[in-house]
């Protein structure tokens, strides 16, 4: 079985595997959400972790690593104020301080060429911490 990929201005490859994730996730409804992580020996940007629909916000935010860089994105359900049910896609740029300054580096100018794969992305959330990418922080950008 061939795999195709997709490449980032960067030189990083986006698997098909993150795309069909994404896909699924936007269409089916089956993942809550997607963390993406780029293998730098391979320069591919991977699926490192996926959450069910029945998991949650903290799920996502406690699988995301203290000291490494990651991408991840997010199925957010809410109902606006006249009582209609919506879903807004968050992409989430994870950068914590304990990270690599390359790893940084890597993660910030591959990010552009990832986010053109996934296609249906409505905001975006740039964090160095857990409370830049709280959950009041996606309820405000969703409003």
């Amino acid at each position: 079985m061939a795999m195709a990929f997709k490449m980032a201005t960067t030189g990083m490859w986006v698997t098909d595997e993150c795309k069909n994730s994404f896909m699924e996730m936007k269409w089916k409804k089956v993942h809550r959400y997607i963390v993406f992580k780029i293998d730098e020996k391979s320069r591919l940007v991977t699926v490192d972790k996926v959450g069910g629909p029945g998991e949650s916000y903290d799920d996502l935010a406690a699988s995301l690593p203290t000291d490494d860089c990651r991408y991840a994105v997010f199925d957010f359900d809410f109902v606006t104020v006249d009582n209609c049910r919506k879903s807004k896609i968050f992409f989430i740029a994870w950068s914590p301080a304990a990270s690599r300054i390359r790893e940084k580096m890597l993660y910030a100018t591959s990010k552009d060429g990832l986010r053109r794969v996934l296609d249906g992305i409505s905001y975006e959330v740039q964090a160095t911490d857990p409370t830049e990418m709280g959950m009041d922080v996606i309820k405000d950008k969703a409003n």
